[in-house]
């Protein structure tokens, strides 16, 4: 499996699958123990997080292994807080842009 720089330092992706007609990714993240990524929106795809290992904690909720996130294409989300490693499967339905 290769790791690819994510959008945030300290994040990681390796890409699963790539959708040829929308641009849609699956992919599965890590996130380095003690990262926070703020809070961000991705413009052009709804997003589906599933929590494997490790926990992150957002909006004052930690999450673990076996959460289920969600976030619609352009709603604002964050900021992650990465308590230990965590690793998810992720799946985006469009393109994988990120906006502040």
């Amino acid at each position: 499996m290769t790791w690819i720089p994510g959008p945030y330092p300290g994040v990681e992706l390796a890409i699963l699958e790539r959708h040829p007609e929308t641009g849609g990714v699956t992919v599965l993240r890590k996130f380095h123990s003690g990262i926070t990524v703020p809070a961000h929106s991705h413009p052009a795809a709804d997003e589906w997080v599933c929590v494997i290992s490790g926990e992150w904690v957002e909006d004052d909720q930690t999450y673990g292994p076996g959460s289920i996130l969600q976030s619609p294409r352009g709603v604002r989300h964050g900021p992650h807080h990465a308590r230990t490693e965590v690793l998810s499967l992720t799946r985006f339905n469009g393109p994988l842009t990120v906006a502040p």
